[in-house]
């Protein structure tokens, strides 16, 4: 099983890889970054291809040739709204992956591919005059890749939003983290942690080893049967088919609740 992966530098992306490679079934791991990733580098894994990809709005050819026949891809790459200005965080995170999304499906499929957005929770696609950024574009994001899938029904996207992402129980991809562990690195995050763990849960808290499985597993396809029986306030089914998965039922599927 071949498999993609956008975003392995940063804290979801970084959790996902790991999951990746323990995971035998995948013989091929496709790494779509504008930087080496160090974390790859060191597992001295020979399934993993890094491609250096510097715009993520293009797919020439050649990009396009090295992820064919893959299976799945999770979609990880983004960034806190707090460190870019506006437009910077709506190119990263609605405009690269309807880019991507566009270039794949441009010539036919050779397979079906499962296409994982991380997206989050409190997004919406019914925004207000308040209504926070990331909320408003995420929601936008999910529009987009769903029209994509009703026109390309071989390009199944799903949509996941994680709570609080958490990677204090996972300390072997710290070293890889750097910046993107963002409120966890003020400090404000250790203290929110114990608080949400232990009380919120399932509808707030998404630890990274969990989360990093969870996504690896969808993007394999598995527990088809168990998304079409979800409850709707778990799973909302968009009109093109595109599955918005909250975070609880990632609880119920992985055994957690």
């Amino acid at each position: 099983m071949h498999l993609i992966l956008t975003g392995a530098t940063g804290l979801v992306g970084s959790a996902v890889l790991n999951a990746m490679i323990k995971t035998p079934e995948i013989s091929k791991i496709s790494i779509l970054s504008r930087r080496p990733v160090q974390q790859a580098e060191d597992s001295k894994d020979p399934r993993i291809n890094v491609i250096i990809h510097k715009d993520f709005t293009q797919y020439d050819s050649e990009v396009l040739s090295k992820l064919q026949g893959a299976d799945g891809c999770v979609w990880a790459l983004g960034i806190s709204q707090a460190e870019v200005n506006k437009e910077g965080y709506i190119a990263i995170t609605k405009e690269y992956p309807l880019k991507f999304a566009q270039a794949v499906t441009s010539t036919s499929l050779s397979r079906p591919l499962n296409f994982i957005y991380v997206s989050g929770m409190g997004v919406t696609h019914n925004p207000g005059r308040f209504t926070a950024i990331f909320a408003k574009v995420k929601g936008e994001a999910e529009i987009g890749l769903d029209e994509i899938r009703a026109k390309n029904p071989d390009f199944k996207t799903e949509s996941i939003r994680p709570a609080f992402v958490d990677w204090l129980d996972q300390p072997e991809i710290k070293p890889y983290l750097g910046k993107s562990i963002g409120l966890v690195k003020t400090g404000l995050g250790n203290v929110m942690q114990p608080f949400i763990k232990y009380g919120a849960k399932t509808s707030m808290w998404s630890p990274t080893e969990m989360l990093g499985w969870y996504s690896v597993g969808l993007a394999m396809g598995k527990w088809e049967d168990e998304l079409k029986k979800a409850d709707k306030k778990d799973v909302e089914v968009l009109p093109g088919g595109t599955r918005i998965i909250e975070n609880p039922w990632m609880w119920k599927i992985m055994g957690g609740n």
